[in-house]
């Protein structure tokens, strides 16, 4: 069981940040190319960086944590971190916007819109 402690802990993280889409209208999963376009080319840049870690010896992965499959020379969990955690975080950043605008009477606006002239 140890060897699905990463994906159990990526997993968590989608499961405690998914429902700010469907309850607080976050509007993320809704809009994947802008999602895409948020989260791809940062997940690149950082895959990019632990290439180059792993084969200049900088850094490892301990195995008895991971599930065996590797694209590469990274661990699938290693890849799907750099594409869960920004997920979640903009689920959550989008929620905290809503909720900020809700708090301060200004009613929610659609996620389109935000930072669309506003000063959010």
């Amino acid at each position: 069981m140890r060897h699905l402690t990463y994906l159990l802990i990526l997993l968590g993280c989608v499961v405690l940040t998914l429902p700010l889409e469907f309850v607080i209208g976050a509007r993320v999963w809704r809009r994947p190319t802008r999602a895409a376009l948020a989260i791809v080319p940062p997940a690149l840049i950082f895959i990019g960086w632990d290439l180059i870690g792993v084969a200049r010896g900088w850094w490892t992965y301990g195995a008895r944590y991971l599930v065996g499959v590797h694209l590469g020379s990274l661990p699938l969990e290693e890849v799907l971190f750099f594409l869960v955690v920004p997920l979640c975080a903009l689920l959550t950043f989008e929620a905290v916007g809503i909720c900020g605008r809700l708090l301060r009477g200004r009613g929610a606006q659609p996620a389109e819109r935000v930072g669309a002239g506003h000063d959010a």
